[in-house]
């Protein structure tokens, strides 16, 4: 019985150290120092380039800030559906309806070179809520410079905004 009730100790324990370090976590992530701010801001601005560039239907201008041979995977009815960035640019590149797509809330995680990017968002056609999902950008540092690798998606109509 004694074991037991030490056993239930140590997993107490265990259990209230490994929330307290997850709750650290998330606290490092939502009040950042400047230097980290900065770093964010830096990771966040080829993702703002690319949506820009969406908006105005400017091709080139979405490559721009986009690692060439990367691509998207977006998930479309449970299902994923692969493009190319150059395919992904062309197709949005030409004229049509007038097209933002918002993110809100982005986690943004770096190491050295290499940063992620978690946010929810809207996209808008016509200045209204179409679909509204998750996006996931993947991004390296060459030569001093954020560039988008890759980016992944979800989509949903079931949106608040709508």
């Amino acid at each position: 019985m004694k074991l037991f009730s030490r056993s239930l100790l140590v997993l107490f324990f265990a259990g209230a150290t490994a929330t307290g370090l997850l709750i650290n976590s998330l606290h490092a992530v939502t009040s950042l120092s400047p230097e980290a701010t900065k770093e964010e801001q830096a990771v966040m601005a080829p993702i703002t380039a690319m949506f820009d560039g969406m908006a105005k239907r400017d091709a080139a201008a979405i490559k721009k800030p986009l690692l060439p041979g990367g691509g998207l995977v977006l998930m479309r009815d449970g299902k994923p559906t692969q493009m190319t960035f150059d395919a992904f640019a062309d197709a949005v590149g030409k004229p049509g309806k007038r097209i933002e797509e918002r993110i809100h809330d982005p986690l943004v995680r770096v190491d050295n070179d290499l940063a992620v990017v978690w946010a929810p968002f809207d996209f808008l056609v016509d200045g209204k809520v179409d679909h509204c999902g998750t996006d996931l950008f993947n991004l390296v540092r060459a030569d001093g410079k954020w560039l988008i690798a890759s980016v992944a998606d979800t989509d949903r109509k079931d949106c608040s905004g709508k």
